[in-house]
């Protein structure tokens, strides 16, 4: 018989760094009305862990935590999560930070490179400020997205991603989830658009 795994509330809350309502809260959910002692958080998160490492994420296991910290602090906040099953709710949640922790790697690959171009170039002081100012506008977008529901998160992340072709098939499948007309799609998004650089626009500053 294999042995059972269970999570007493103290690893939980050592490892998670959640209070103790949105730890209960968390627990709770994940067990669906079923107390399986820990054994579902454990699942959930050996399965984020696999998820981030299918995508070549370095810190799967930060990211995993990540994922269930925001959804802990979420029902400690609000009590319930409308989207259902859990998991689903967790994929959702895990793509999120996985975006936010590609952007996080490519600003320090933009660093690097803006700091060599600085030590080569006698208008250092006013390349970065530009590139101060370019980051705390993804910076405000980051935010501006967080204040978005996650279907809309979800829709105006996946409308533009990639490029050419896969865009496009990516649209049509994602009009085609949503049961709506493309041009249905593209109006739902330019909404959303709209909104976020309108958030954008009131909270980064000025060039």
């Amino acid at each position: 018989m294999s042995s059972v795994c269970v999570l007493t509330q103290d690893a939980v809350q050592q490892e998670s760094m959640l209070s103790h309502v949105a730890f209960t809260r968390l627990l709770e959910w994940l067990d669906a009305g079923v107390d399986s002692r820990g054994e579902r958080y454990v699942e959930i998160r050996r399965r984020l862990v696999a998820y981030f490492e299918r995508r070549n994420r370095p810190a799967a296991n930060e990211l995993a935590d990540e994922t269930l910290n925001r959804i802990g602090r979420t029902l400690e906040q609000n009590r319930v999560i409308s989207i259902s099953p859990p998991a689903r709710y967790c994929y959702l949640v895990a793509k999120f930070v996985m975006l936010e922790d590609i952007r996080r790697e490519r600003r320090l690959v933009r660093l690097d490179e803006s700091q060599a171009a600085d030590a080569r170039s006698v208008n250092a002081h006013d390349a970065n400020d530009e590139f101060v100012l370019h980051e705390q506008r993804l910076e405000s977008l980051d935010r501006c997205l967080q204040k978005l529901n996650p279907d809309q998160r979800e829709l105006i992340v996946e409308y533009y991603r990639d490029a050419g072709r896969e865009k496009i098939e990516r649209r049509r499948n994602l009009a085609s989830r949503l049961g709506i007309s493309m041009n249905a799609l593209g109006i739902r998004a330019y909404r959303i658009r709209d909104a976020l650089m309108s958030c954008v626009e009131s909270t980064a500053p000025a060039a």
